[in-house]
């Protein structure tokens, strides 16, 4: 019986398994996390070789991907930031500004009464008076010949930069005349005529950010608080994004401003007028 059956072949079977499928293409995975590091890491040493300004603008664009604060670079960027983000920049309009000041005809009879300085705020321009009142005549709101030309020259050269402009008006500490109209009405007042010069002359009404009047509250004089140098008009060109940060509220208090709506000039008084006292404002 055994010798009539021949013994089954013994048949192996080999499978083929496919590497892809064992594996799940996780080496693609790792490849991909391999390539992505590499790329963050050239970005990482680009920056690290790349200005400070472009740093702040990469990094501004992380936290403000909306572009909504592009112009600083960040909308959390605080005031001495911003400051030397537009440092550049405002170093050029102070040389720009001084030579058209000094094609104007009168300026040789005011350059001394003209202090332009860069701060936190941005660039500003002191106009500053004497004792007869180069820039407003004492005791008025009304800017003389000469203050007007000065100001609508600063418009014409303002006029082409995007950056807002706020106005300060301020007095000495001499008391202005009687009766409810005060310092802080006239420095108040003054700082609007600026604004009404400035605008009549080509910078738009929504580039005005702020005027104010300090009456004598920030003399530019402590330890002569009377004299005439005190009285003077502040013209500052603000940095770009200062205006938008202190829109935002975030922790920056804005620079306050006192001002008090403006009142009727009173021109017929003479300004710091005190009983047997020459005026001073």
């Amino acid at each position: 019986m055994s010798g009539r059956h021949k013994e089954q072949p013994i048949i192996i079977i080999h499978k083929h398994v496919d590497h892809d499928e064992e594996h799940g293409g996780a080496w693609k995975v790792a490849y991909a996390d391999f390539v992505t590091a590499m790329m963050a890491l050239f970005i990482v040493l680009w920056l690290l070789s790349s200005s400070e300004k472009v740093q702040k603008a990469v990094g501004g664009y992380f936290q403000d991907p909306t572009g909504t604060g592009r112009q600083v670079g960040s909308t959390n960027v605080g005031a001495g930031e911003i400051a030397k983000l537009n440092h550049d920049d405002m170093h050029q309009l102070k040389d720009k500004l001084e030579q058209a000041m000094k094609q104007t005809p009168t300026f040789e009879k005011m350059e001394k009464q003209v202090r332009i300085t860069q701060g936190a705020e941005g660039l500003r321009i002191d106009l500053l008076e004497t004792q007869r009142g180069v820039f407003f005549p004492t005791g008025s709101p009304k800017p003389t010949a000469e203050g007007m030309e000065l100001i609508q020259m600063l418009a014409s050269e303002l006029q082409k930069l995007p950056h807002k402009v706020a106005i300060e008006g301020h007095s000495d500490s001499a008391p202005y005349g009687e009766g409810d109209y005060s310092n802080w009405e006239l420095s108040s007042d003054r700082a609007n005529a600026a604004r009404r010069i400035l605008t009549a002359s080509g910078i738009p009404e929504d580039r005005i950010s702020q005027v104010r009047g300090f009456a004598a509250r920030r003399l530019l004089l402590k330890d002569r608080p009377t004299d005439p140098s005190n009285r003077r008009i502040s013209i500052i060109v603000r940095n770009l994004g200062l205006d938008e940060m202190e829109e935002r509220g975030n922790g920056n208090e804005p620079i306050p401003g006192p001002a008090k709506p403006g009142s009727p000039a009173k021109t017929d008084k003479a300004e710091g007028k005190a009983p047997a006292a020459a005026p001073h404002h």
